[in-house]
Formats: C-alpha cells, structure tokens, sequence
C-alpha cells in the first residue's frame, strides 16, 4: 500500500463499515433513531482504527501492526458502546453487547472480503 491511496483507503473503509454495521442493526432490530448513532458513532472510530494501524506497520512491522488493531478494537467497542449508551432512545438493549456484536461483524466480513 503507498500512502497516496490511504484517503481511498478510509472512504472504503468507512463506507463498508457503515453498511454493514447498519445493515446487521435492522437484523438486531435497532430502531430508526438508533441507526444513526452507528453512522455517527462511525465517523468517529472508523479514521483511527484505519490511519494509525497503517502508520504502526510502515514505521514497526506487521506484528506490532496487529497488535494496535486490536487494541484499538477492544477500545472501539468501548467507545461506541458509550455514545450507544449515551444517545441510543431505546434503553433495553445493553449498548456495550450491540457495540460488540457490530464491531465483532463488520470485521470478520471486512476479513472475509479482504481476503477475497
């Protein structure tokens, strides 16, 4: 990857990230409302967990990499869990499992298609 496709590279990722996260929220009933604080829990999270892992592998290695993607999953779900249980209007649903569960989904598909 050169660092001139790095902004094609985000509006991808964003992009994908935001459909299937939406996509898997109708499946687990999220409410209209709600739909939109995944898109906007999205353009917060999404630009970190792509930028900084790519910058981590060109200065140290794919291994360390790895390493800040997952950590900056762990802290993600964290997150979005928060704005979920801060803004979401439906209280039943515990923000933190539906953050879990969309970031969880949006990442073995983005696994999937990537490797295809």
């Amino acid at each position: 990857m050169r660092l001139e496709e790095l902004p094609y590279i985000m509006i991808r990722c964003l992009v994908l990230t935001i459909t299937l996260e939406v996509l898997v929220g109708i499946i687990l009933h999220v409410r209209k409302k709600d739909l939109l604080n995944i898109v906007f829990a999205n353009v917060i999270t999404n630009p970190i967990v792509v930028v900084f892992p790519v910058y981590i592998n060109i200065t140290y290695g794919l291994m360390q990499r790895h390493i800040t993607l997952l950590i900056l999953e762990i802290l993600t779900v964290f997150v979005e869990g928060f704005i979920y249980k801060k803004f979401n209007e439906n209280k039943k649903n515990n923000p933190y499992k539906i953050s879990i569960i969309l970031n969880l989904s949006s990442y073995l598909i983005g696994l999937i298609i990537n490797y295809i």
